[in-house]
């Protein structure tokens, strides 16, 4: 735990120029006391103490989330989030050490990006994710919705009526407005009630879970925009196994945060990483995930430009049986 303390801090540093530092050191960390990790590298005959810069850093699949503990060290977790997939999948679960580090952590990630959260009122509509539980997303809006101490700040479970006139009339009050929504929610409201919510902010995240046909982000943006009224539609990037995210602002590409790089890798050879505009597999840093596992090989397509801000283009096929499968049997 005190390693864990000690990497908290750290984080507090972290920098464009401190990044790689602290990666590494996190590495040699997880290369040394994360079993599963260090028996993946010992597969791919990978001496941690040869690794000198993040290039060089192998990347875990994202699925030993679903088939193993994935923890560094020993500790006894403060909570346990499950991903929020469909019911014929099996769970993503991350072991959380401490879940006051994850929610102030993800709150100085938001703030970073758009200022002290006491300037907002939230209303949220996470059906699926408050309907599954244990959902990283609804522990971390739960909490920015308790900082914003205004008491219509809440959760809207399938009452979709009540928050488009909520939202209407604290439209007339001094703090600004997010609706954060599941996408297939969002597109549920934009169709029945075409709401103005012109001045709002809103924040669409975790697809259509099933519900709905999955659509490229712009088609997406430019249908509730128009259905909305708004001039912009946010976008939060985050997933069960993180314990950082990064926003959009544009519609189109996502800013990473301080503690969180993205880096793609090559679809038919896992291994070659950095491709710069072109189409591959989305490969997260987190520097966040000290506890567990920083460096991951998840199944989203995407690519990056050369300055690190990143697109989410889809989900690949077949991803629960794709990429290197040594240590899963």
């Amino acid at each position: 735990m005190e390693a864990f303390k000690s990497f908290e801090h750290l984080l507090q540093t972290v920098n464009e120029n401190s990044f790689e530092r602290i990666a590494l050191e996190i590495f040699k960390f997880q290369a040394k006391h994360n079993p599963l990790y260090k028996e993946y590298l010992s597969h791919l005959h990978v001496n941690a103490h040869e690794v000198s810069t993040i290039s060089e850093i192998p990347f875990v699949p994202i699925q030993f989330f679903k088939s193993h503990q994935v923890k560094t060290g020993t500790f006894i977790p403060h909570k346990v989030y499950r991903s929020s997939g469909t019911t014929h999948h099996t769970e993503s679960k991350h072991w959380i050490w401490s879940e006051g580090f994850y929610h102030q952590h993800a709150l100085s990630l938001f703030q970073d990006e758009f200022g002290e959260i006491g300037q907002f009122v939230i209303l949220a509509l996470l059906p699926s994710y408050l309907e599954k539980g244990d959902s990283s997303l609804v522990s971390m809006v739960r909490y920015f919705i308790d900082k914003t101490n205004h008491p219509k700040s809440g959760f809207y479970l399938h009452n979709y009526e009540q928050l488009v006139k909520d939202a209407e009339e604290l439209k007339k009050g001094k703090n600004k407005i997010i609706v954060w929504g599941v996408t297939y929610a969002l597109l549920e409201i934009a169709e029945q009630f075409s709401p103005n919510w012109s001045g709002c902010f809103v924040f669409e995240t975790g697809g259509m879970k099933g519900r709905r046909k999955e659509m490229i982000r712009e088609e997406l943006h430019a249908i509730l925009k128009e259905k909305l009224n708004v001039q912009s539609i946010y976008s939060e990037y985050g997933m069960t196994e993180l314990l950082s995210q990064a926003y959009c602002k544009d519609g189109v590409w996502f800013r990473p945060s301080a503690t969180l790089k993205v880096v793609i890798r090559e679809i038919g050879d896992p291994r070659k990483v950095g491709l710069i505009n072109q189409n591959g597999g989305i490969n997260v840093i987190d520097l966040a995930n000290f506890a567990t596992l920083s460096f991951i090989e998840t199944e989203d397509i995407g690519k990056c430009d050369e300055l690190g801000h990143f697109q989410v283009l889809g989900r690949m096929d077949n991803s629960d049986v794709r990429g290197c499968n040594l240590l899963v049997q």
